[in-house]
């Protein structure tokens, strides 16, 4: 089966982003808690200011899949609504 990796960025305008920076923690300690969730890492862009980058790795897409239906409906979809995201979404062989 598979692994999931996704990696890219969010890039967060000024005003919002003490509220990111608030909410990361908490997001970051709940997906590391999740089944099959292997690597999730979220660092700020030392060369683009406002952007922070994006890589995570789940073990099966049933747990990337899970992942996303948990972030949907957390305090973390409020704080990130409307930010914009460039993300690849790929398959890992192993």
């Amino acid at each position: 089966m598979p692994k999931i990796r996704l990696t890219g960025h969010i890039d967060v305008p000024p005003e919002r982003r003490a509220a990111v920076a608030a909410g990361l923690p908490d997001h970051i300690r709940l997906t590391h808690a999740e089944s099959g969730c292997l690597s999730f890492e979220v660092t700020e862009d030392p060369d683009v200011d406002g952007r922070w980058r994006v890589a995570e790795i789940f073990a099966s897409r049933a747990d990337f899949d899970a992942h996303q239906v948990r972030t949907a409906a957390s305090p973390w979809a409020g704080i990130s609504a409307g930010l914009e995201r460039v993300y690849r979404i790929e398959e890992l062989a192993g």
